[in-house]
């Protein structure tokens, strides 16, 4: 006698993906880009400057303004570390470079030989000393970034207290070499510095042609190498990915480098928006750059974060600065706001994370 097949045990919870752990929720850079795009149609009624060409051209320069060092930030937070120095490095760097064009530049400068023509031998070779000078400036931001690595990778130092420090030791010595007072690119090679640094290609502002080019390498060096694998490794369990042969060490080291030369070459773009490298440039950015990249979903903790988040962070930030300004309301609501948005922003994610 044949027994009557019993129906299959089924759960129809198991495996069931709910809405906010998939798609755009799925992340907090998810959740922002959403509150983004909310804020520009807010923005879109009521201000009628706000999508104009001009208008946006200032957009995408400004929060480039912060948004490559944000990138540098970005890898050092999904470390589980932190940067307090970009701001001090990105002045120093500018100081730098605008310092050494000059000198280079000056047929009295006991550094360079003069030409037959007058000229220092540098300065008849076109593009000569622009590239020296931004190599100065790099050079100084990689030694920043090699020390703050050594001291916190091989001497074990917390990272906070390593950089503010040199957050100090930078501003510093800025102030020493330049006796307090601003620094000017001058020189044959000026205008090419601030075609480079200030102008536009097409419409489109040079420091966002940067940005992109930036943001897509940091991409793929995240994702498709095996130097991003070791820095999301660090960042989620650092003795898990020692015991698995990572070099740890190297690996530290080679963030906190990369995110010097990030501030160094953003502060070497913003004095050539500015046309001067003052001694007080870029206080208190290192504020800034940190909240954009936590707003856009890097976690302090380590582990998470990415380019787009930054970016995102960084645009979020600079059309409530616009926004503000256009409405006519005080420009000192803008750390009001940051603020809030970050807690909001943090308080999201760890009740999505809760819900999961």
């Amino acid at each position: 006698m044949a027994m009557p097949m019993e129906s299959p045990i089924t759960f129809s919870n198991v495996g069931k993906i709910r809405w906010w752990q998939r798609g755009i929720f799925a992340s907090q850079t998810g959740y922002v880009l959403l509150a983004l795009a909310v804020l520009l149609v807010i923005m879109h009624f009521a201000s009628p400057y706000f999508f104009t060409q001009g208008n946006m051209q200032n957009v995408a320069k400004n929060f480039s303004f912060i948004a490559i060092a944000t990138l540098g930030v970005t890898f050092v937070i999904i470390t589980g570390g932190i940067d307090l120095s970009v701001g001090s490095m990105m002045c120093f760097s500018a100081m730098i470079t605008s310092m050494v064009m000059t000198e280079l530049s000056a047929p009295g400068s006991p550094l360079v030989h003069m030409a037959a023509d007058g000229k220092t031998v540098l300065a008849n070779v076109p593009g000569l000393i622009l590239l020296i000078s931004i190599l100065a400036g790099l050079g100084v931001a990689l030694i920043a970034g090699l020390v703050n690595g050594f001291c916190i990778a091989v001497l074990g130092l917390s990272p906070f207290v390593t950089t503010l420090g040199m957050l100090s030791i930078v501003r510093g010595l800025g102030y020493v070499v330049s006796n307090g007072r601003g620094s000017f690119p001058g020189g044959p090679d000026a205008d090419y510095f601030y075609a480079l640094t200030s102008g536009d290609v097409l419409g489109v502002p040079v420091p966002f042609i940067y940005l992109v080019i930036l943001a897509l390498s940091m991409a793929v060096v995240l994702h498709h190498s095996a130097f991003g694998r070791h820095v999301f490794a660090l960042g989620g369990n650092e003795k898990a990915a020692e015991l698995t042969g990572i070099p740890v060490v190297r690996v530290k080291i080679e963030v906190y480098v990369i995110c010097a030369l990030a501030a160094g070459l953003q502060g070497i773009i913003i004095s050539g928006w500015l046309g001067s490298a003052p001694a007080n440039m870029a206080t208190s950015y290192e504020l800034n750059v940190i909240a954009a990249a936590v707003i856009g979903g890097a976690n302090l903790a380590g582990g998470i974060g990415g380019p787009l988040g930054a970016i995102v962070g960084c645009v979020l930030l600079e059309v409530i600065r616009n926004g503000l300004v256009l409405a006519q309301v005080s420009s000192y609501w803008q750390q009001t706001l940051v603020g809030v948005i970050i807690i909001l922003a943090v308080l999201v994610d760890r009740i999505r994370s809760r819900m999961t």
